[in-house]
């Protein structure tokens, strides 16, 4: 699972709030995308992102290899109809382009998590969002960044106890059911540890957040991101 990890790239010295800008007009330009060559030249942008975060694609792909599957699958469930002719291949071309799309988007989100901490993005939301649902909303994103790799690790190690206590032999049905009861509990687990460490530590709504500073590159990476939220309405 990709995380944050302290390092002095380019990208490790942004202002978060460029980064997440830069996020949302390359996810416009992306999911408006829909010709070979604009396809290759955000594809090149994203490789070109994971670069500058010092990531390969290939960690990227692996991290990601459970949605790689649904988003493998779905040109299958796109062709799939009803009644007859049951199955129209016409439709599978457009799933697999949205499907593309979505992964150059979560190429470029691997690059911001990869060089943006949990601090500095609770701090850019509740920035900008006041009031008790910036404090919410900044709270949530950073218990999400920090409890979801556990959780997976969690189920990661739960299906290699399974494997090793000879549940190869069980059912397809009774692996499901006992894995995912079995992360169902470490989940509850964990959410009462977090509750108990939450109150010890004198858990704060508003404590006192980094610094948050834009400088020049912050600027080049906003007019970036607007050119490419506006790509759309110039082809």
């Amino acid at each position: 699972m990709i995380g944050y990890e302290s390092e002095t790239t380019p990208l490790h010295r942004l202002d978060p709030r460029s980064k997440l800008l830069g996020q949302f007009g390359f996810a416009v330009a992306a999911l408006a995308a829909d010709t070979p060559p604009v396809l290759g030249v955000l594809t090149a942008l994203a490789v070109g992102g994971l670069a500058a975060a010092r990531l390969t694609p290939w960690r990227v792909l692996w991290s990601y290899r459970f949605v790689l599957v649904l988003l493998a699958t779905a040109p299958l469930f796109a062709s799939l109809r009803l009644g007859p002719p049951w199955v129209d291949p016409e439709q599978a071309p457009g799933s697999v382009v949205a499907g593309y799309q979505l992964l150059l988007v979560l190429l470029v989100s691997a690059a911001y998590v990869r060089t943006t901490p949990v601090r500095e993005t609770r701090a850019a939301i509740q920035h900008h969002v006041p009031g008790r649902l910036g404090q919410l909303l900044g709270v949530g994103v950073a218990l999400v960044f920090r409890l979801f790799p556990v959780l997976l690790d969690d189920l990661r190690r739960a299906r290699l106890a399974l494997q090793a206590r000879s549940g190869h032999g069980l059912g397809r049905v009774e692996w499901s059911r006992r894995l995912a009861q079995t992360g169902l509990s470490r989940a509850f687990e964990r959410a009462t540890t977090l509750s108990l460490a939450l109150r010890a530590r004198c858990f704060a709504w508003n404590p006192t957040a980094p610094r948050l500073r834009f400088r020049w590159p912050d600027y080049l990476l906003l007019v970036a991101a607007a050119a490419l939220a506006v790509s759309p309405l110039l082809r």
